[in-house]
């Protein structure tokens, strides 16, 4: 091998090398990936190891964050990426962007370093002289930010410069000796300011009300933060008339605040109890959750810890109040086992009720790796634990204590299996699964099952099994959740034989007898047989009682059908070899069918305990196009004798020209001669655009206490789905032996749509029938919306309907008009520019007459608002002129609109304070 091969060979393994540590790299902390590159280097560098990736666009993934750059120069020694020239790195869990130059990645910290950045989310734009990004932190000095950056507007309406920030994601943005920026104008310095991101668990909020219980009541909450990895959340509650006034709580979440600790989550509040009542309700929700670096361990150590107690809303005689539920679970994984730790307690008032979740006092489990030795396998797993849980009904010793038992418990589960082939086709399989549990009482209880399967094969598609089984459940719990559902001892021995004794015919039989059992009780062996020869399919299955000699059950479904019985296949004709003879042309056929386009089928059976099954015939033609298809299906009952239904179906299609002669024809029609049902349906598409369509479902011979036979149905209109479409139909209940329908409605919709309108109207109407007089309208529907260029577009909905109380012809309408609603937007701004203020008009109203006389007149009763729209911040104005009510709002990104200012006949109100 040449050295210059050598040297490619060397680059190559060196590549695949660093390949391979950068995906096993974050094994320590966080995982690198490579999805992009153009080469791979690995070098040595003052002791330090070195992976060079670049290329035209070098793209890795840090665990769910990306980065994209031109060079990418991985420190394995010291876990850092360093982002050579102009890179990105876009964090998945605070969905920000960093852009800048040189960016230093460190894995271990999880931290992000790097001069003149932009720093970017769906809300905040950052410029940053100097940027360092640490969980759950970002920091920059000499920063420039602004929630407008996203509107496309030179300058920005508003934005703040500062010596130094730090942002804590979905948080709040902390900036200090800032300066507040008008269109890019310094107008005011500020030596802190706080910025809230939007996060609705962090928005400090203060209401002060008065209640006619509680009076003066005053809820606040109040965000902090400790160092930069725990935020919280004060809360303070002060109700008058309560004993006592004052309650207290924080909330609050850490991530990593201790070593071995993940996450800290409480959320704690003592709220003085409702009036009439003395002391203080808790509510409780404590959470953490970690992981433990052990030696030897495969993985670390994971443990989690939860505590909970609700007492809000509780009466004082709940069981529930002052109970405080505590669950404890800690995991190990070792080479050779795995062992975990459980505890589930309470604390507070004794449980006076049956327990539906054990409590483990404490619970642990040692569960060693699977042993295998060749064909040999053993699986064993043992737990061990104290356990409080309601009694078991079936163990009189258990139910003397109470509904519930406090008890040791040892459980033992085994798994073993054997494997081999005694000789040739043949398997051989031994299995043991055993469980064991043993109580403090005394108590035990057994789970065995012993298995032996031995399965020959031959000629391929043949196969013979045996199969043994020794099954034994016994013992009686002292506890309902693990309880067994009664003894067992079972000895069932199985026998399947699975054989193709002729080409396309399949036959089996199958067999279970068990030991224990007397021949009254044994199962029945079934016979199956199957047939898949043109023109011919069947499937046949029969259950016989090998000890009653009876013959159970008998079911059967064939068919003779053969499509391809008119084609022909030629074989061409062979010259004679030096080693095979000449052989003549030959031509054959699938079958010897001589109905290609029709098929017969026929299903049915029969049982013991019922007799005969119904017999059901089917006779199907299809055309030289498949969706041409007619078929017609008798379903005989053999035992009354009678025919009970007699249908078709029909499917038709005329393909000369798809486009001038495109019509679909399809129906369907059933008669029960018994009950004198007729049902069906008939369906008429025109060119895929419009479709006629009739059902009925009539009884031929009605009761004399019935007013109808049933429903007839007519339709006509264009497909669902298109953009413009209509619909009429008319029907209703029919009556045959009067000759016509007793109260039928005639309806209609349609529907269009253009680019930036649609307009919907529906409408439904009363017709004369046998037993309906009147025609008049009872319901009518109109939406629709209309844009008109960029500035002004109009939506609304109405609806009519009408109904009558009392009997014909005295009785009366009652009409409704709901208005829900009708709006005009007019957008203000200047041409060729995306609005900036809109105009709207609203009106949602109900009108109703009864016997034509409005009931509860008044005026109409719009609503005018004005809404100016500067993308990173809103105002809104609504003006109700009528109701005399008046709101003023605004808006940062992010949020639906902040109060300020509200003016109603009963007074005026402003944000945060509410009047009585």
């Amino acid at each position: 091998m040449s050295r210059a091969a050598r040297r490619r060979g060397a680059r190559v393994r060196a590549a695949l090398l660093a390949l391979g540590l950068l995906a096993l790299g974050g094994a320590q902390a966080r995982t690198v990936k490579i999805v992009s590159a153009d080469t791979l280097e690995l070098r040595q560098v003052d002791g330090q190891e070195l992976v060079i990736i670049s290329g035209e666009n070098v793209e890795l993934r840090v665990d769910d964050d990306v980065v994209r750059a031109r060079r990418v120069e991985f420190n394995r020694t010291r876990r850092t990426l360093t982002l050579i020239g102009a890179a990105s790195y876009r964090s998945a869990k605070d969905g920000e962007d960093l852009r800048g130059e040189n960016l230093v990645v460190e894995l271990g910290r999880e931290q992000i370093s790097g001069e003149d950045v932009l720093i970017s989310d769906a809300r905040l734009e950052i410029r940053g002289q100097e940027v360092d990004r640490i969980p759950g932190q970002l920091r920059a000095a000499g920063g420039y930010f602004t929630t407008c950056a996203r509107c496309g507007r030179t300058p920005n309406d508003y934005a703040f410069r500062a010596e130094r920030l730090i942002v804590y994601p979905g948080d709040r943005l902390v900036a200090y000796n800032a300066q507040l920026l008008l269109a890019d104008i310094p107008v005011l310095f500020l030596p802190v300011l706080v910025l809230p991101l939007n996060d609705r668990d962090r928005q400090p909020r203060l209401e002060v009300g008065r209640d006619a219980v509680d009076g003066l009541t005053v809820l606040a909450d109040l965000p902090f933060s400790v160092a930069g990895n725990t935020l919280g959340t004060t809360r303070l509650r002060y109700y008058q008339n309560r004993t006592p006034s004052v309650g207290a709580g924080v909330t609050l979440r850490s991530y990593a605040p201790l070593p071995f600790v993940d996450r800290v989550d409480l959320d704690l509040l003592a709220e003085p109890r409702p009036v009439g009542q003395t002391g203080r309700d808790v509510n409780l929700t404590f959470g953490v959750k970690g992981r433990v670096p052990l030696a030897l361990a495969v993985r670390d150590l994971d443990y989690s810890l939860n505590v909970t107690r609700s007492d809000t809303g509780r009466s004082a005689t709940d069981t529930q109040r002052g109970l405080t539920n505590v669950q404890f679970s800690a995991k190990v994984e070792y080479p050779l086992f795995t062992a975990a730790l459980d505890y589930v307690d309470r604390f507070g008032p004794a449980p006076t009720t049956a327990l539906s979740t054990p409590l483990r006092r404490p619970e642990v489990t040692v569960d060693p790796k699977p042993y295998t030795n060749g064909p040999l396998s053993a699986d064993v797993k043992v737990t061990a634990g104290n356990y409080t849980a309601q009694s078991n009904p079936r163990s009189p010793s258990a139910t003397a204590q109470g509904v519930n038992i406090t008890t040791s418990r040892l459980e033992e589960q085994h798994s073993l299996a054997y494997t081999v082939k005694p000789w040739t086709d043949a398997d051989l399989s031994l299995s043991n699964t055993f469980t064991g549990r043993y109580y403090g009482t005394g108590a035990r209880t057994v789970q065995l099952d012993v298995t032996g399967t031995l399965t020959q094969r031959w000629a391929g598609s043949n196969t013979f099994s045996v199969s043994a089984k020794y099954l034994r459940t016994e013992g009686t719990s002292p506890f309902a959740f693990d309880a067994l559902s009664g003894r067992l001892l079972s000895a069932p021995v199985s026998l399947n034989l699975s054989t193709v004794p002729v080409k396309d015919v399949s036959f089996g039989v199958a067999y279970r007898r068990d030991l224990f059992l007397s021949s009254q009780e044994q199962g029945n062996a079934t016979f199956s047989l199957g047939v898949n020869r043109k023109p011919l399919s069947l499937t046949a299955s029969a259950q016989v009682n090998p000890d009653k000699r009876t013959l159970e059950d008998v079911t059967f479904n064939a068919t003779l059908a053969d499509p391809d019985s008119g084609k022909v296949k030629v074989t061409p004709a062979q010259p004679a070899t030096a080693t095979t003879p000449a052989r003549p042309a030959t031509a054959t056929r699938t079958s010897a069918w001589p109905a290609p386009n029709l098929s017969l089928s026929a299903s049915g059976g029969y049982s013991l305990a019922t007799g005969p099954r119904p017999l059901t015939v089917t006779a199907a033609v299809t055309g030289d196009v498949r969706s041409n298809l007619f078929s017609a299906t008798v379903v005989h009952n053999v035992r009354t004798p009678e025919i009970t239904s007699v249908g078709f179906r029909y499917s038709l299609t005329r393909t000369q020209d798809t486009v001038l002669n495109a019509l679909a024809v399809s129906g369907d029609e059933t008669l029960n001669p018994v009950t004198g049902l007729l049902s069906g349906s008939l369906t008429a598409q025109w060119r895929g655009q419009y479709q006629f369509r009739t059902s009925h479902s009539l009884l031929l011979q009605r009761p004399d206490t019935a007013t109808s036979s049933g429903t007839l149905d007519f339709s006509v209109g264009t497909l669902s789905g298109s953009r413009d479409s209509w619909t009429v139909r008319y029907g209703g209940a029919y009556d045959l032996r009067r000759g016509g329908f007793t109260a039928p409605q005639l309806s209609g919709e349609l529907t269009r749509t253009r680019s930036g309108q649609s307009l919907a109207v529906t409408a439904v109407m009363n017709t004369p029938g046998l037993d309906q007089k009147r025609t008049e309208l009872t319901r009518a529907q109109l939406s629709g919306a209309a844009q008109f260029g960029s500035r002004f577009w109009v939506s609304g909905s109405a609806l009519y309907t009408r109904t009558r109380s009392g009997t014909y012809p005295d009785d009366i309408a009652t009409d409704t008009l709901q208005l829900n609603p009708l709006r005009v937007n007019l957008g203000l701004g200047r041409a060729g520019e995306r609005p900036g203020a809109y105009l709207t008009g609203t009106l949602t109203q109900n009108f109703t007459w009864v016997d034509g006389v409005r009931q509860t007149p008044g005026p109409l009763t719009p609503v005018f608002g004005l809404t100016i729209d500067r993308c990173c911040w809103a105002l809104q104005a609504e003006a109700d002129l009528v109701n005399r009510r008046y709101r003023i709002a605004v808006g940062l990104p992010g949020q639906t609109g902040y109060p300020l200012f509200e003016l109603t006949p009963s007074g005026a109100s402003v944000p945060l304070i509410s009047t009585p």
